[in-house]
C-alpha cells in the first residue's frame, strides 16, 4: 500500500510541450462539440467546389461547326407532319440546332442514296423516328445502317424514338440502345433537345482536352 502511495508522488508532471499541445486542442474540441459536429465534419462543411461549367457549344471555335448539321432526322414520309413539328421545335431552341430534313435540304437531281449518306456523315446526331412507316420503307433502314456503320459504338449519336410500335417490333440493330418513348410528344421533344446538347457538350469538351 505505502509503495503505491510512493508511485504516485513521485509520478512525472507533463512537460510544456504536451501542456500546450492539449490546451491548444481544446478550444476546437469544445467548438466541434457544441457546434454538433465533428472536426472532419466541419472540414468537409468549409470545401467549397467550383461549379465544372459547361462547354458553349454555340462558340465560333466550337467543334459543332465542323459538320453542316446537328441532326438528322430518318424518318418515314407518312411520319412528315410529326417530323415537322419536331424540326421547328428543335431549330426554334435557343442553341439554333440545325437539322436536316431530307424532302426539305436535299439537293434536288441528286441520288437518294448519295443524299442520305451524306445527311448521315454531315450530322453529330442522327434521330431515328421509328414508327410503323419507318419500319416498312427500305430507305429508312438503309439510313439507319449507314448511322450505326458511321458510329458503331454509338456514344450518344444515334437516337432512335419509338412511335406506335410494340417493343417487340424494335429493330434488332439498336438493341443495344435506350430509346426514347413517343407517348407524350412535347416530352419526347425534350429528351431529344437534351440528348443532343449532352453530345455536343461532350464533344466540345473533348476537343478542348485534346488541344491543351
Amino acid at each position: 500500500m505505502a509503495g503505491w502511495f510512493r508511485r504516485l508522488l513521485h509520478r512525472p508532471k507533463p512537460s510544456s510541450v504536451e501542456r500546450s499541445s492539449s490546451a491548444s486542442s481544446s478550444p476546437s474540441s469544445s467548438s466541434a462539440e457544441s457546434s454538433g459536429s465533428s472536426p472532419s465534419t466541419s472540414l468537409v462543411r468549409s470545401i467549397r467546389l467550383s461549379p465544372v461549367l459547361a462547354p458553349d457549344i454555340s462558340a465560333s471555335s466550337s467543334a459543332r461547326w465542323a459538320k453542316s448539321y446537328d441532326i438528322c432526322i430518318c424518318h418515314s414520309e407518312v411520319d412528315l407532319e410529326l417530323v415537322e413539328e419536331l424540326v421547328s421545335y428543335l431549330e426554334g431552341q435557343p442553341e439554333s440546332f440545325r437539322c436536316f430534313l431530307q424532302l426539305r435540304d436535299a439537293t434536288p437531281g441528286s441520288a437518294v442514296m448519295t443524299e442520305l449518306c451524306d445527311a448521315v456523315q454531315n450530322s453529330h446526331c442522327w434521330v431515328m423516328l421509328i414508327t410503323p412507316g419507318f419500319l416498312q420503307d427500305p430507305w429508312c433502314k438503309y439510313q439507319m445502317h449507314q448511322a450505326l456503320a458511321e458510329a458503331p459504338m454509338a456514344n450518344g449519336r444515334t437516337i432512335p424514338v419509338l412511335k406506335g410500335v410494340d417493343r417487340k417490333d424494335y429493330p434488332r440493330e439498336l438493341r443495344n440502345l435506350y430509346y426514347i418513348s413517343m407517348a407524350l410528344k412535347e416530352n419526347s421533344f425534350r429528351q431529344i433537345r437534351d440528348t443532343v446538347v449532352r453530345y455536343l457538350q461532350e464533344l466540345c469538351r473533348s476537343s478542348l482536352s485534346s488541344t491543351e
